[in-house]
């Protein structure tokens, strides 16, 4: 792996603005969400919903990802997703859910998730996801990808294309009966071919009018995971796969993730809902 210098806090543009005629979901201004109670199964309606705003994160995302270069400020990122979004009648899900100062999260090298955008420059070898959730029509849509800037090394380049098929073989693995526990199963054991670490403290959710409904989809296979899957669900499945250990140490700032080795670390996310056969992704652009 490149030897490159280890990620510090850069600094914090302010927060930016939403046009007041777009809809706010009910957690802005709060200090965390009203807790879920509704079903994870849901209707063809709120499905169709999601259709939408998953449709809107991930063209969010494609098009700050055309911006990913060496020189770029991740805030200039985060502009990119959060114009896109709010120009497309959608409030960025990120921005104001329990104090997170942005609309996108970015996730450079030995960062697992939750980075907040700020002055930091991208440079060549860099490798960063990006995160990013829309809410429109009162529902979200979730999705992430890690990109590579300019050349990157093999070794990171490997990892980011395994934790993309880690993905897409769990959610091949998705199937009406089996039990949630089956997505980690899939995922840890293609993992541990090459050595890498599967962090076990952040997982996928359910989704749906609520950013995260407290259903919890593990990345490992877990013996507490034995919830069935049922046609109509909606959740993520988003697994973070790391170079060394799947240990993690917290920044200051109480979001950003980083591996306890600061060894480097991929992740890919997409909204699902299951169908009566398999899953359906709804975060397609």
């Amino acid at each position: 792996m490149s030897g490159q210098s280890l990620l510090v806090p850069g600094e914090l543009s302010p927060v930016r603005s939403v046009p007041g005629n777009i809809r706010r979901p009910e957690y802005v201004g709060k200090p965390a969400p009203t807790p879920y109670t509704g079903p994870e199964v849901q209707t063809a309606e709120t499905i169709e919903a999601m259709r939408i705003a998953g449709r809107i994160a991930a063209q969010a995302m494609e098009e700050a990802a055309k911006h990913i270069t060496p020189g770029v400020t991740t805030d200039e990122l985060d502009r990119v997703a959060h114009e896109y979004m709010c120009d497309h009648g959608a409030y960025p899900s990120t921005l104001g859910y329990r104090g997170f100062p942005k609309s996108l999260c970015s996730s450079l090298n030995e960062v697992i998730c939750h980075g907040i955008p700020d002055s930091t420059v991208l440079k060549d070898g860099d490798i960063v996801n990006l995160d990013v959730t829309a809410y429109i029509g009162g529902v979200h849509g979730d999705n992430n990808a890690t990109y590579l800037c300019g050349e990157v090394d093999e070794e990171s380049r490997l990892l980011v294309e395994r934790t993309r098929e880690a993905l897409n073989r769990a959610i091949k693995a998705v199937r009406p009966g089996r039990q949630i526990n089956v997505i980690g199963r899939v995922i840890e054991s293609y993992a541990k071919r090459f050595g890498y670490g599967v962090v076990r403290d952040f997982t996928g959710h359910g989704i749906n009018s609520s950013f995260h409904s407290g259903l919890i989809i593990p990345h490992y296979d877990s013996p507490h995971a034995t919830t069935v899957i049922e046609p109509g669900m909606t959740f993520t499945i988003e697994p973070m796969l790391t170079l060394g250990t799947h240990e993690y140490d917290m920044w200051e700032d109480g979001w950003t993730v980083v591996t306890k080795d600061r060894k480097r670390t991929a992740q890919f996310e997409h909204t699902l809902v299951v169908t009566d056969s398999g899953a359906e992704i709804l975060t397609l652009p």
